[in-house]
């Protein structure tokens, strides 16, 4: 790859990791492809929400610019996509649909798009909702990287006419999620922005396992939570975690758990960039079954897979040791096959599938 930068995103938020699971995905992969001695650029719109959230305004492994609305984006930045050799768009950027056709008639070297949220990308088109990317620009990308693996890439192609779909997960920054050493606060937690689908999963998997066990410690963090929800007493309540206090905060738990949204467990093979977080940080984790998540730690080998509020006390049970052991096994598979590294030499290898020398900089 030449040019000033090697490639170019345009995501929904790099600088602020306020209400939305875009921003840490993009830090592991960014650093990542740092790593590899890649330029990048990333675009991101000026919106207040996330401006007077920031905790990322000047990151050290990539340029960060921002822009004000579509016209000053083709204005400022209109050369530099063009010249680009590989162009990434996200979803849910605003006034996507326009960002992309404009892109996509530029003819960068390479322009892709990059689902973070494929199955509700997927649903959103089946009802004709076209807020960030229309049904008609699918077959103009050179490669769908998607959140979502499965038979979800095969429908990519077969059904919406994509070129070519290809996996890209979630990846986890191992030097900013790693143990960290401190007391054990609460029994379980969990971290997530509120949202209506996962609220019944939570009700099962957290606050009716609380209502039974009052001598344990919960607690849940996250914002946009309804003041209407009726917390029992031995829930703790934290509004926003930014990341740099993620690990502290998964190491404060003995267990933590994973919720995942109602379409990524219809789609499947969607694992949350929190399951992941945990595992590094060498957290013992219980998640809900989700079609596609033993190929990525076995059940009762790496994690504890709970249905019924049973099944999570179940796990708070078990003997130290044998949560330990769970942990130590989840955490070498993240290591290995999770990292922001691995994740940015797997997009290398999509993006330049014949060119040789993706090794990290020296």
């Amino acid at each position: 790859m030449t040019g000033e930068h090697d490639i170019v995103f345009v995501g929904l938020s790099l600088s602020s990791s306020w209400g939305n699971g875009h921003a840490t995905t993009y830090r592991a992969l960014l650093r990542g492809l740092a790593g590899f001695g890649r330029r990048v650029l990333f675009l991101e719109r000026d919106v207040p929400w996330y401006a007077a959230h920031r905790d990322l305004a000047d990151p050290d492994f990539c340029a960060l610019a921002f822009y004000e609305s579509v016209p000053d984006l083709l204005a400022r930045f209109g050369p530099t996509l063009a010249g680009a050799p590989a162009v990434i768009v996200g979803s849910y950027v605003p006034d996507g649909v326009a960002v992309i056709d404009a892109l996509q008639a530029m003819r960068p070297g390479r322009i892709s798009f990059y689902d973070i949220d494929t199955p509700v990308t997927l649903a959103k088109l089946e009802r004709g909702e076209e807020d960030y990317l229309a049904r008609r620009q699918v077959p103009g990308f050179d490669l769908y990287l998607s959140f979502t693996g499965g038979p979800v890439l095969d429908r990519l192609e077969r059904d919406f006419g994509a070129r070519r779909a290809a996996p890209l997960y979630c990846a986890v920054d191992t030097a900013l999620y790693k143990p960290v050493d401190g007391a054990r606060q609460w029994d379980l937690g969990y971290l997530g922005t509120y949202s209506p689908d996962r609220q019944p999963a939570l009700e099962t998997l957290l606050l009716e396992p609380a209502r039974r066990r009052p001598d344990l410690r919960f607690v849940v963090a996250g914002p946009q939570y309804p003041e209407t929800i009726a917390w029992p007493e031995n829930v703790e309540r934290i509004a926003h975690l930014p990341p740099d206090r993620h690990a502290a905060f998964y190491g404060a738990q003995r267990f933590t758990l994973n919720i995942t949204r109602k379409d990524m467990v219809a789609a499947g093979f969607s694992p949350s960039v929190r399951l992941f977080e945990a595992a590094a940080c060498g957290t013992p984790m219980v998640s809900d079954w989700w079609t596609g998540l033993d190929s990525f730690f076995t059940p009762g080998e790496a994690i504890q897979v709970a249905r019924r509020p049973d099944d999570v006390l179940a796990a708070l049970d078990m003997p130290a040791p044998a949560a330990r052991l769970q942990a130590d096994a989840a955490r070498a598979r993240v290591l290995r096959n999770h990292s922001g590294g691995a994740r940015a030499e797997e997009l290398l290898s999509l993006l330049d599938p014949g060119v040789e020398g993706h090794q990290a900089a020296q």
